[in-house]
């Protein structure tokens, strides 16, 4: 599993940190900055990697919300996220939530996009 984030923000790599330090072997980080070999991998435009975190899971591509679920059903130690936002109420608002921020945060980080 490849998890495709932006290093660059403070907060998201703040976040990955925690995750990596569970050192899950399966998953390979990937960030996004500047990445060509990632836009294609995923077939995202920079801007569309840097408003959402993405997951690719054999050929499949998650984002957003559905992206936290499927990294933290792989972590042990945050296992219980996904048990519990998985629920179908709490999913929707967990999405509007996820959405929400990624949207502030990607118009405090969008100036690292390549024009």
């Amino acid at each position: 599993m490849k998890v495709y984030f932006n290093n660059s923000c403070k907060i998201c790599k703040a976040e990955i940190d925690l995750y990596k330090k569970e050192k899950i072997e399966e998953i390979d980080w990937v960030d996004i900055t500047n990445n060509e070999t990632a836009e294609r991998e995923t077939s995202k435009n920079s801007k569309e990697l840097l408003r959402r975190l993405h997951v690719k899971e054999g050929e499949k591509i998650l984002q957003g919300a559905e992206a936290f679920l499927i990294l933290w059903k792989k972590i042990p130690k945050y296992r219980f996220l996904y048990s519990f936002l998985k629920l179908p109420v709490i999913f929707n608002l967990f999405s509007l939530g996820y959405e929400i921020i990624a949207y502030f945060l990607y118009l405090k980080n969008k100036k690292q996009l390549k024009n």
